[in-house]
């Protein structure tokens, strides 16, 4: 989950990037997809998906209240099922920007999974929550190591506390 001042973080990289197709893992219980929705155009594709069938029914109807039903494309299953059948499945050519906010520890199976499958163009925004706490450290090393990405970090703070510092990493892919 994702609140402030992390939110406004991510709010600003949505808006920057104004993605026409996106996609978010980790749907959790749709707060962050509901703000990021909020902030797409009508014409966006945005898919999220949720391996937790409890989860992604607290955000189905979470998104549902919002009205946002319509413009949020909600896929339950694990992320390594579902990447590879973006294109085919979900007529994505390439996406714009993908939010990660899900198991820290196949952060880096999915970036890989997203290379592996065309799913990234040169340009493409990736952004990771939760780089410090609770830690992702193999996926910080990889995008700042493989040579694939311009990646940066912008810290904030840890969504359950006002004291621990955590924060964003946002890398662009360099096609």
């Amino acid at each position: 989950m994702i609140i402030k001042p992390t939110g406004a973080i991510l709010d600003r990289f949505v808006k920057e990037t104004a993605p026409q197709t996106m996609l978010e893992l980790g749907t959790y219980m749709g707060y962050s997809a509901i703000r990021i929705a909020r902030l797409l155009p009508e014409t966006a594709k945005f898919m999220t998906v949720e391996f937790d069938q409890e989860n992604a029914a607290v955000a189905r109807e979470m998104i549902e209240f919002a009205g946002l039903q319509n413009r949020i494309i909600q896929i339950t299953s694990d992320t390594a099922d579902v990447i590879p059948q973006l294109k085919t499945k979900y007529d994505v050519e390439t996406l714009d920007m993908v939010f990660i906010d899900h198991w820290k520890d196949v952060y880096v199976r999915d970036i890989k999974l997203l290379e592996t499958n065309k799913l990234l163009r040169k340009g493409t925004v990736v952004v990771a929550d939760n780089i410090i706490k609770p830690g992702a450290p193999e996926y910080a090393e990889y995008v700042r190591t493989c040579g694939k990405y311009d990646s940066t970090f912008h810290e904030s703070r840890f969504e359950y506390s006002n004291d621990d510092i955590d924060g964003l990493e946002k890398s662009v892919f360099r096609g």
